[in-house]
């Protein structure tokens, strides 16, 4: 069983909509996958109840309890690392987690990291995109999956969407007509690389 473990530290819009896409298109009898853990770097995030209440494994590794280390981000990756790989994961979901990582962990889920960033990669990388897309007077914006690399919100694009901006719009009612093509593209691009890889 190829299982997937996602990251999220909120509301885990797109992890809901991964683990429903597995359920109705039947992941485990179609292509031998399921949503094995979430895991969350904060504990008061709410997509960890959605997670429970479809009987999926759950866990926090909480970035903050790293503060007082010499390497707080090393060792924050290093615990994350740890608690992932509990579940042989074949893929790594990352689903709205807000947290840079770093080369060391990218390197060690090289080529089964994906992440959903809302813009047209290689446009607005970082944060606040719709605000950034409005301003610069973008006709269209839209999401992007892609494979995660050392470089911030870069490598290799599995699937994007188009959104066309609209002349009343705001940073938030872009963001929100953005999020539900992102809720349709994430699982069709993590279902087509089950569909073309082997077991690890």
């Amino acid at each position: 069983m190829k299982n997937i473990v996602i990251l999220i530290s909120g509301s885990g819009s797109n992890m809901a909509a991964l683990i429903r896409t597995a359920d109705e298109h039947n992941w485990a009898k179609r292509l031998n996958a399921r949503v094995s853990a979430v895991i969350s770097n904060k504990a008061d995030a709410e997509g960890l109840a959605i997670a429970k209440l479809h009987g999926i494994a759950t866990s926090v590794v909480d970035h903050k309890a790293f503060a007082a280390h010499p390497q707080p981000r090393e060792a924050f990756d290093a615990a994350l690392i740890a608690e992932i790989d509990k579940h042989q994961p074949h893929l790594v979901v990352l689903a709205g987690f807000m947290r840079i990582l770093t080369p060391g962990f990218v390197a060690h889920y090289e080529g089964r990291l994906l992440n959903i960033h809302p813009s047209l990669l290689p446009a607005f990388t970082g944060l606040n995109t719709h605000a950034r897309a409005i301003e610069a007077g973008c006709k269209f914006a839209g999401a992007t999956v892609h494979r995660v690399t050392a470089e911030l919100d870069h490598g290799p694009i599995l699937a994007q969407a188009v959104v066309p901006v609209l002349v009343d719009d705001t940073a938030d009612t872009l963001a929100a007509r953005v999020l539900t093509q992102e809720h349709l593209i994430y699982p069709k691009a993590v279902a087509e690389l089950l569909k073309n890889t082997l077991n690890p």
